[in-house]
């Protein structure tokens, strides 16, 4: 692996193996993608600039700088195979945040909640072994440093309606929608559909 002289958030210039940069378009807009690419796993991921996710790191990850990743590969492909309707494609990508032991496991709950269905703050919560625990199951959800491929835009709350996000409700839903679960335009599921176009539940408590 070569070693590349890039620049950090601060604008200082270092040596290092820099994390990999994707820009990779999506059904809800273009999503950056960080990702270290001696292991190809990613490290961040979100509806906004690289920078923003950038401030995120770990300072050891933030002082390697970015630069341009190839636009193929196994995370790009991946991607767009989720885009053109393969809904489990992300599945397999590895990630990894850094994070309390709670947050840890309730990030890997957040990977096995099925496209196409939804979970409440309270299922994540007891999922992750805190079922009283509903407020930092939310907080999982804000701190979560890579979209998408940790897809917390698939817990809503317990009425329904779609709960914040942090790249705006508009992606969220317009995820959720390419997901094929159904949103009204009042950001709710009607009460008398709870079924997703593919016939499974539209809400799991795992």
């Amino acid at each position: 692996m070569s070693t590349t002289t890039v620049s950090t958030s601060s604008g200082a210039k270092r040596s290092a193996h820099a994390l990999e940069l994707l820009r990779l378009p999506t059904p809800a807009g273009a999503l950056a993608i960080l990702l270290t690419p001696e292991d190809g796993v990613v490290r961040a991921a979100g509806f906004c600039s690289p920078e923003a996710l950038e401030v995120r790191l770990s300072p050891a990850l933030a002082d390697r700088g970015i630069a341009a990743g190839p636009t193929a590969g196994p995370v790009a492909d991946a991607v767009a195979a989720y885009g053109d309707g393969n809904l489990t494609a992300l599945n397999g990508v590895p990630v990894d945040q850094p994070g309390t032991p709670f947050l840890q496991l309730a990030w890997q709950a957040l990977r096995v909640v099925p496209a196409g269905t939804t979970s409440t703050y309270t299922g994540l919560a007891t999922a992750a072994g805190r079922p009283t625990a509903v407020r930092a199951a939310g907080l999982a959800c804000a701190r979560n440093l890579i979209a998408l491929f940790v897809p917390c835009h698939r817990v809503v709350r317990s009425d329904g309606a779609l709960g914040g996000y942090l790249y705006g409700l508009d992606v969220k839903e317009r995820l959720l929608r390419h997901e094929h679960w159904r949103v009204t335009a009042k950001g709710t599921m009607p009460s008398d559909h709870r079924q997703t176009a593919r016939g499974r539940s539209a809400e799991v408590v795992l």
